[in-house]
């Protein structure tokens, strides 16, 4: 007799923790009913025999365990279950926090080369990461509690799956013939050339990008992020020392007589000086000489230190081996040494370090740039004349140009596509056809898609791991090719 659908469910519940289920030998994954339920005949859930966990009268046996040991091994599992989903997601946050980091720092101009491989980086393992959770979750429920077609699928479409699912994935989808020949028709290359190429699609682009960054920037905490530049940048300045690595850098200067330009500026700022320096001069003896000198032995005095400090600064300043230039030379390689190996003078250079580092300037740094970089990028975003918007616009607008206009690039896209397809196509299509087939024909509907989420769910969550790492290493590959194979991409 048939069931309704509220029995049915309360039947697959009492069917899900009935005792002495059907073990799998290598995850004890219950896949087969329990020797107190039958098959309803239907498709449905098992139905229970009657006075052996009854739905309909008597006490709910939904909940019972078939024993202690059980009870206590599915608590473990169910509190490994939620640390990996934590895990997974942490992963995710972090591949996101990097990213958003780096389009900052990109946006600022700031960072040199590696901000783009690290952005690539982070930005597709958000992708992988986001991709796989989705996959994950649509096996045992809608993701997100939304009723998407074809999700919850083991729940749903048991015994379609096995036997259906598989033969049509694999015919129509995982052909490398059927799948090149769709993507080459779909002329992918000139359609999103063509696409991006219209001023006004351009502009949408630039819209939704801003609104996008809007809504990543307004969702990050302020002290969240200035705990990060402080611990990223303002300590990693302050932990080391400073002397080593400065009197390194002097000695490696000094090696290539970089200072020579120093000196020669300050010997002839000294030589300017000392040709000025006639009246201080005549000063200076008139105010320390004894009273009862007469005036003209102070103006000769004068004189003669005035022309012998001219001469000296002349002298040094027009002869490169001058005995004072040597001995700044000395000094300035003495210093360097004491730098390095000397302990007095390391002490020092701590002792002025932590002095600049305990100004208020320095230790409210990381607040003050990040709240200018967001009120920077939030009002750049906001305004569609701003240069980063008409940046955004153009730089789409110029690509879809060139999609759409040159036959040679778009060749190459297509082919890029091509060979990725056949590659995914040829050598993975013919085993995620058969994990289908094999896997589905197993499943036993509510009691299968909690159990098997229970004892492999777990597993599943490394999905997303791999996914988020393997994401991150395809686009770090895929940025760096792309630089080498066209040097003036900007990513």
């Amino acid at each position: 007799m048939e069931q309704s659908p509220g029995s049915a469910s309360r039947g697959a519940d009492a069917v899900s923790t009935g005792p002495d289920p059907v073990r799998t030998g290598v995850t004890g994954t219950s896949l087969a009913p329990s020797p107190n339920t039958v098959p309803n005949g239907s498709g449905g859930p098992s139905r229970a025999i009657r006075g052996v966990g009854n739905t309909t009268s008597g006490p709910d046996h939904r909940d019972a365990p078939g024993s202690f040991a059980e009870l206590m091994d599915d608590s473990g599992k169910r509190r490994d279950l939620r640390r990996m989903k934590i895990v997974a997601t942490a992963f995710l946050a972090g591949a996101t926090v990097v990213y958003l980091l780096c389009c900052w720092i990109g946006s600022r101009g700031a960072g040199g080369n590696w901000v783009g491989y690290v952005r690539a980086a982070s930005e597709a393992g958000m992708v992988g990461a986001l991709a796989d959770w989705f996959a994950v979750t649509a096996l045992f429920r809608h993701p997100l509690g939304l009723p998407i077609p074809h999700t919850a699928i083991i729940r749903k479409k048991k015994d379609q799956l096995g036997e259906s699912l598989g033969n049509f994935v694999r015919t129509n989808f995982l052909s490398p013939e059927t799948v090149v020949e769709k993507v080459n028709s779909a002329q992918i290359s000139l359609r999103v050339g063509r696409w991006m190429a219209d001023p006004a699609h351009a502009a949408r682009v630039s819209e939704e990008s801003a609104t996008i960054l809007r809504a990543a920037i307004d969702g990050l905490r302020d002290e969240d992020v200035e705990q990060i530049i402080d611990q990223t940048i303002v300590k990693r300045i302050a932990d080391p020392q400073w002397g080593p690595p400065i009197g390194r850098v002097l000695a490696e200067l000094l090696a290539e007589n970089r200072q020579a330009p120093l000196l020669d500026l300050l010997a002839e700022r000294a030589h300017q000086w000392a040709l000025g320096s006639q009246e201080t001069l005549d000063r200076i003896v008139a105010t320390e000489s004894p009273s009862w000198a007469p005036k003209f032995v102070n103006d000769m005095l004068a004189e003669r230190v005035y022309r012998e400090l001219v001469e000296f600064t002349w002298k040094i300043r027009s002869q490169p081996d001058h005995e004072v230039r040597l001995a700044a030379n000395r000094f300035l390689e003495q210093f360097a040494d004491d730098l390095q190996h000397d302990e007095a003078m390391i002490a020092k250079a701590e002792r002025i370090k932590a002095e600049i580092m305990g100004r208020e300037e320095i230790t409210g740094m990381a607040q003050a740039t990040w709240r200018a970089a967001k009120r920077l990028i939030l009002e750049s975003a906001d305004d569609p004349n701003s240069t980063l918007r008409r940046k955004v616009t153009e730089n789409v607008q110029q690509l879809g140009q060139r999609l759409a206009g040159e036959q040679g690039m778009r060749e190459k896209v297509d082919g890029w596509l091509e060979r990725g397809v056949r590659y995914l196509v040829s050598n993975y299509g013919s085993e995620i056809a058969t994990l289908i087939s094999d896997t589905v024909a197993r499943w036993d509907a509510e009691e299968a898609s909690r159990k098997i989420e229970l004892q492999a769910g777990r597993d599943l969550q490394f999905i997303r791991i791999n996914g988020t790492v393997v994401g991150s290493l395809a686009g770090l590959v895929i940025y760096a090719v792309s630089h080498l194979l066209f040097p003036g991409w900007s990513g």
